[in-house]
This record gives structure tokens, C-alpha cells and sequence, in this order.
């Protein structure tokens, strides 16, 4: 009855390890895709320049 309880123990952290290792990998992953994007929605901004002024 002991290795039957050892064996799922150690099967669910195995597991709750799994879990944590995608998320962690997730998170590096956005945050890597929200720094590369963040950059080009600056660039998309209007600048104010001659053509603003005229108005």
C-alpha cells in the first residue's frame, strides 16, 4: 500500500512539475513577443512634425 501511495505521489509532482515548466515557458514566450512588438505600435504612432502644425 506504501509504494502504491510513493508511486502516485511522486507521479503527480512529476506532473505539477510539467505544469509549471509550460507555464514558465509561456510566460518567457510572451513576454519575449510583447517587447518585439511593442516597438512597432510606437512606430505606428502620428509624429508631430510640419505636416501637424499646418493644421
Amino acid at each position: 500500500m506504501n509504494s502504491k501511495f510513493a508511486a502516485g505521489a511522486l507521479t503527480a509532482l512529476i506532473y505539477f512539475q510539467g505544469l509549471l515548466g509550460f507555464a514558465g515557458l509561456a510566460t518567457v514566450l510572451l513576454k519575449e513577443r510583447a517587447d518585439v512588438s511593442e516597438p512597432a505600435h510606437h512606430a505606428s504612432l502620428p509624429h508631430a512634425g510640419p505636416a501637424a502644425t499646418a493644421l
